[in-house]
């Protein structure tokens, strides 16, 4: 759905992407991750056309973008940065605009069919109630809301979304989360930018991690939250599950407290390490396979928080002269 081969963008001296390879297939709920100022926008931008890149190629439904832009943009919806809408209309007059200027596969539907599409998108992102309102009237999460309305008017194959849940409440946010998920499900293949790490770790199936412009790592999320090796026991017996621990093949001792000890397992299975301790009398009251969080593998991958990364022009607003 997406490929990138040495994707890069230079704004004068300044190199916003460094030679970016990103592999987005169909059906993924795809999340394209790093800090605000990482290249995350100004890759959106490239991928729909509305940047050049400076050197790379990039492919959107297996065609060369932007030189296919007329036949590919028509099967995607998108949101980037904050929508933009006339704020003296309402909801629904915005979208039946939006969706009357814009390209679009096939026939142009005819009045009966815009206004039930525009209904169906107000309603799948909870706006049916307030689609005549006037936008000036709209909070930004309802702003935010419409602008994904937007992206879903024509049942696109891709959808690419930034920040999507920027100005949501928490509510806002699951709800957002949830219908990503049900339009993965329907067929639609879902390319997510965001710096909300934990966010993503919810609900996509495979991820990239970028961090000043460079991919630092592309992967099924499973797979780059894979364990750590180390497996927490809680036991008052500390002592005695130090002891038969140690004596198993592959087991190091790590840290210890009054009720919980740390161990890293290389070649014993957590499962041959509960029965050990089982066996030899330890009272057992929990033992956990630890799991980074994507949080996790991001410091660990970017170095933590030490380098301050490059600004982002996509991001930050400004337009390079």
């Amino acid at each position: 759905m997406i490929r990138t081969e040495c994707l890069t963008k230079r704004f004068g001296g300044l190199v916003a992407v460094d030679g970016l390879d990103l592999d987005v297939r169909e059906g993924d709920l795809f999340g394209f991750l790093g800090p605000n100022g990482s290249g995350k926008t100004t890759t959106v931008r490239m991928l729909l056309g509305l940047v050049f890149a400076t050197s790379g190629r990039i492919e959107v439904l297996g065609r060369p973008m932007p030189r296919a832009a007329r036949e590919v943009l028509p099967q995607v919806g998108s949101l980037v940065e904050g929508p933009g809408f006339y704020p003296h209309l309402s909801g629904r007059a915005n979208l039946a605009l939006f969706d009357a200027a814009g390209p679009r596969p096939g026939p142009r539907p005819g009045p009966r069919d815009r206004r039930r599409r525009v209904g169906d998108a107000l309603a799948r992102v909870g706006l049916e109630e307030v689609g005549r309102r006037p936008v000036r009237a709209y909070s930004s999460g309802m702003r935010q809301r419409l602008g994904l309305a937007a992206a879903l008017l024509r049942a696109p194959r891709l959808l690419v979304l930034d920040e999507p849940t920027n100005g949501l409440d928490p509510h806002g946010t699951r709800e957002v989360r949830d219908l990503l998920v049900e339009l993965v499900k329907g067929g639609t293949t879902v390319f997510l930018s965001s710096h909300l790490l934990a966010e993503v770790e919810l609900v996509c199936t495979r991820a990239a991690i970028v961090d000043r412009g460079r991919l630092v790592a592309q992967d099924r999320v499973e797979a780059l939250l894979g364990p750590t090796g180390r497996v927490l026991v809680t036991t008052p017996d500390v002592a005695a599950a130090a002891e038969l621990a140690a004596a198993l093949p592959g087991v190091r001792l790590g840290e210890r407290r009054p009720d919980r000890l740390a161990l890293h397992l290389d070649g014993t299975a957590p499962e041959a390490l509960n029965r050990r301790l089982v066996d030899g009398g330890v009272r057992v009251r929990e033992l956990v396979v630890e799991r980074p969080t994507l949080e996790d593998v991001f410091l660990r991958l970017t170095g933590g928080l030490g380098g301050r990364p490059a600004p982002d022009p996509g991001e930050d607003r400004r337009v390079p002269g």
